[in-house]
């Protein structure tokens, strides 16, 4: 969806190169502001209770009805530590405690930038929030892979898992390629 007026004077904006720049941009035709359109960060966190994962399961589009790590885009005023925190409060009411950088994750074709952190719950309290109507604990083994909403998690949730076992886990930074034909035989739209 492109920028058709400017956020300063509502003035009409038209797409062309500024000086200076080498990317076509929303330039308002009165005041001259540059309207850039910048990549949306998702804060997200994968949470660990006595060997299992808590994942809720989500009651809005995209992927309604589909498990997923509590996630959510990042809000103005807040860190991507504080947003994630914030987006498990509203997904699975549940606090947390060692929450600590797990990876980046760039979704490129989609404008999106992924910030993974991993947690521990702080206590065995958690329910479904606003917008899941169901919060579980998974042990690894019953993850319900197929049922997953979106990539970029399974991408995450599956390399936890893999560095579960020795408590040795890195700090990883990847390129998330859709492949919008796997999707379409998934009935999955990204």
């Amino acid at each position: 969806m492109q920028i058709k007026f400017c956020n300063q004077c509502g003035h009409e904006v038209k797409y062309q190169i500024p000086p200076g720049d080498d990317k076509p941009r929303a330039v308002c035709q009165s005041c001259y502001t540059i309207q850039y359109e910048n990549p949306k960060v998702v804060n997200a966190c994968i949470i660990e209770h006595e060997g299992k994962i808590l994942l809720g399961k989500r009651t809005i589009e995209p992927r309604s009805g589909f498990w997923n790590i509590p996630a959510g885009f990042m809000e103005n005023g807040e860190s991507t530590r504080t947003g994630a925190i914030r987006e498990v409060r509203e997904e699975v009411n549940a606090d947390l405690k060692n929450v600590t950088l797990f990876g980046v994750y760039n979704i490129i074709q989609r404008n999106q930038v992924h910030v993974y952190f991993r947690a521990e719950l702080a206590h065995d309290s958690f329910s479904a929030g606003a917008e899941t109507s169901e919060a579980k604990l998974f042990a690894p083994e019953d993850i319900p892979w197929d049922r997953l909403a979106f990539p970029v998690g399974i991408t995450a949730l599956k390399r936890y898992l893999k560095e579960q076992p020795s408590g040795d886990f890195s700090i990883k930074e990847e390129d998330i390629i859709i492949d919008y034909e796997l999707l379409k035989q998934y009935d999955i739209k990204a």
